[in-house]
């Protein structure tokens, strides 16, 4: 039995309740008997409340779901949907026009565009990293990915290959070129880059000088006048340092002793506490809290073995230069930090109410991170995350403006419970549930102080969009999911809004995430679309793609570009509230077989790693051997599309048993290389895997809103007890 401690009439795991009294409490400025029955008020103050929220998305559901069924034989009339959606409240009457009002922002979500990575918290290893790719070498990033054809003998090879090293570097000076471009010839030609007390100067191989177009883009040097080390310039808000080293491999052989193009790339990073984790009871959060206290305090680390080397990554430190008048210039060396919360569904066993209760998770989050935040806030660490004394949590999986203003309730009493100023708090909403999005406009006035960030999440928003219009008729095959007309509108009507909320350099406008690691290539030549939507961010999955991604804003003047966007027409509410129906369902059975095949491949290649191993995101293999990064997001659209297609006679239950159990055996081929990983197929009747990638499949319409957490939560803990 999990041992516990009683307190202000909460049941709290003795794990949770130790980090925090010996960890998380202490510096922060409170007291434990304040902390907790605080902590007590708001939960006993708030969880009906939550729960109430939950009976409505229910009683929606409902309502939607015999609409559709008495609405069915006659394809009904998209005039009559929308009133009907209106008459129950699911649309709401629009507010009138605001402008949002968050005060302490701090640059990289308010002034400057780039890009920004999700990780999950609980691996500290990829926290390190990713807090770390606020800065990434560009040459690095070119050299290892596919960006660089191997064409030509430049195949990546275990020692250095010069002639794939010459295809980086010209690609690289290409892009300097266009982001610090000379007055005369081109950075191809720079023979040496020099400095005066006025300027920088380079010389070209032909014996003349040049200065920049952009004198100003130059703001500074490590080393001294007459020999830099490194040059540090600014474009379109972003930073980034040529290191000039003669004797190092690469600049012993460039003309201008150039080794290397540091690019600022990962200006923010959400440090996940959700989709991309596997946290389900006391032990698991404590995880969780103890990597955010680190990297609060400054303090993680982490001992990492690579190539034979063992070695302790730890969090780095500001960079520092000088400019040419003799001042210290101070660049951030990390990462802004955002932690995501977990929505309003779930509740953990790691703290009991006084009515026996588990206590929902996403009132635990809000104030255990809030309160590891204060250390920040509090100058606890000489690596300060927010330099306006803010705290910056995502909160996803809301659906429309009561559960925001509930959210923001939230943080207002958290605020209250740890003595901080009304709005300290910021929050970023999710745009991914379809009741947010078509209510978008109200949303965010509900959270107009404090807001700091949309994004949205075309995974999550496709599987809610499954789930809603279930009982609607069968669903296109995925592919062509991506197809239909309310997936442009939505993009598109997500920056309309923000726009005309007044985001612009006030606040973030994001895009969702690059799903195939492996393909930079592709990244970089589709990548763009987000910027030129007028996105102020977009997710990467790795400090290399974020620094392949950063490319993009250099091409692209986000905050000119939202000005001329701001006079557009803006996105249709119609075609948002388009369902992604299949016009044509006779398909052969050899297309449904491809269609369940595809499924079943990623719900299996995705849970037995959440069941078996604790590992909420990942790169798993697709039914091609592609590697994809799956999380909760895409399993909720698999296992809804084989639930609706189910629904609707478009398969039997025997046929998805069928390609279950033979793509259990091709993901237990995937993996065989993993000594860890336990086959499913060895067992169906008793593997605990196999067994809830069935259950989120003939299960998976009777799921609240389709989420796949209450039964990967349940199996998970099975697998827990079973050791």
């Amino acid at each position: 039995m999990t041992q516990t401690v009683n307190l202000a009439g909460l049941t709290i795991n003795q794990n949770l309740f130790d980090f925090i009294e010996h960890q998380a409490l202490p510096e922060s400025g409170l007291s434990s008997t304040q902390f907790w029955q605080n902590f007590a008020d708001i939960i006993n103050d708030l969880s009906d409340d939550n729960a109430n929220l939950l009976a409505k998305r229910d009683s929606l559901q409902t309502q939607i779901d015999h609409w559709h069924q008495a609405n069915f034989a006659d394809k009904f009339n998209f005039a009559s949907y929308k009133q009907f959606l209106t008459d129950i409240g699911y649309l709401t009457p629009v507010v009138d026009d605001f402008t949002i009002s968050t005060m302490n922002v701090d640059a990289e979500l308010a002034t400057i565009a780039g890009p920004q990575l999700v990780v999950p918290i609980m691996n500290a290893r990829f926290a390190l990293n990713a807090v770390n790719a606020r800065w990434g070498s560009l040459y690095d990033a070119l050299y290892g990915t596919d960006v660089i054809s191997s064409e030509n003998g430049a195949e990546k090879t275990a020692a250095y290959n010069a002639v794939r090293g010459a295809k980086v570097i010209h690609y690289a000076k290409n892009y300097l070129d266009q982001s610090i471009p000379l007055n005369n010839g081109s950075h191809q030609d720079v023979v040496a880059y020099h400095l005066n007390e006025q300027q920088l100067m380079v010389s070209l191989h032909n014996g003349e000088q040049s200065s920049l177009q952009h004198p100003d883009a130059f703001i500074g040097f490590t080393g001294s006048i007459s020999q830099p080390n490194t040059l540090v310039f600014q474009h379109h808000g972003l930073h980034l340092e040529l290191v000039l080293d003669a004797d190092s491999e690469i600049g012993k052989s460039d003309p201008s002793t150039l080794s290397d193009i540091i690019l600022e790339s990962a200006l923010t990073t959400i440090m996940d506490c959700e989709d991309s984790v596997a946290a389900v009871d006391g032990e698991d959060k404590v995880i969780a809290y103890r990597n955010w206290l680190g990297l609060m305090q400054g303090n993680l680390t982490e001992n990492i073995n690579k190539g034979g080397q063992t070695f302790t990554r730890t969090m780095n430190e500001d960079r520092q230069y000088q400019s040419l008048t003799g001042d210290s210039i101070t660049l951030k060396g990390r990462s802004l930090m955002f932690v995501r919360n977990v929505g309003h569904l779930m509740t953990n066993n790691a703290i009991i109410d006084n009515q026996g209760r588990e206590v929902p998770e996403g009132i635990m989050d809000a104030m255990i991170t809030s309160l590891i935040a204060l250390h920040d806030i509090k100058g606890n660490s000489k690596l300060s995350n927010s330099q306006e004394a803010s705290i910056y949590i995502v909160k996803p999986k809301m659906h429309g403006p009561d559960e925001v203003q509930f959210a923001d309730t939230l943080f207002a009493r958290v605020e209250d419970a740890l003595s901080l100023p009304r709005n300290t708090i910021k929050m970023g909403i999710m745009d991914e549930e379809r009741r947010t999005s078509v209510n978008l406009k109200n949303c965010i006035h509900a959270a107009k102080e404090r807001v700091v960030f949309i994004n949205t999440g075309f995974l999550d928003r496709t599987g809610d969009e499954i789930h809603t219009s279930m009982a609607a008729g069968p669903m296109a095959r995925k592919a062509d999911i991506k197809l239909t007309p309310w997936i442009s509108a939505y993009e598109d009507n997500n920056v309309d809004t923000g726009l005309a909320c007044g985001f612009s350099q006030k606040a973030q406008i994001g895009k969702g995430m690059w799903p195939i690691p492996d393909q930079m290539a592709n990244m970089i030549a589709t990548k763009i679309n987000h910027v030129e939507a007028g996105a102020n961010t977009a997710w990467v999955p790795s400090p290399t793609a974020a620094t392949l991604h950063a490319l993009h804003y250099h091409r692209v003047d986000v905050f000119t570009l939202q000005q001329e966007l701001m006079q557009r027409k803006s996105a249709s509410l119609d075609d948002i509230l388009t369902i992604p129906l299949a016009t044509n369902t006779n398909w052969s059975d050899t297309e449904i077989a491809e269609e369940l095949d595809n499924n079943a491949q990623g719900i299996l290649g995705y849970v037995v790693r959440w069941i078996d191993q604790g590992i909420g995101c990942s790169k798993v293999p697709d039914i091609n051997d592609v590697g994809l990064m799956e999380d909760r997001a895409t399993l909720r659209i698999s296992s809804q599309h084989i639930a609706n297609w189910l629904h609707h006679g478009i398969c039997t239950p025997q046929q998805v048993q069928i390609s279950l159990e033979k793509m259990a055996k091709i993901v237990d081929g995937q993996n065989a290389h993993d000594p860890s990983y336990l086959a499913m197929s060895d067992d169906f009747a008793n593997n605990i895997a196999f067994k809830a990638a069935c259950s989120l499949v003939f299960e998976g319409a009777k799921q609240p809103s389709g989420y796949t957490e209450p039964l990967l939560h349940q199996f998970r803990l099975d697998k827990k007890a079973c050791g």
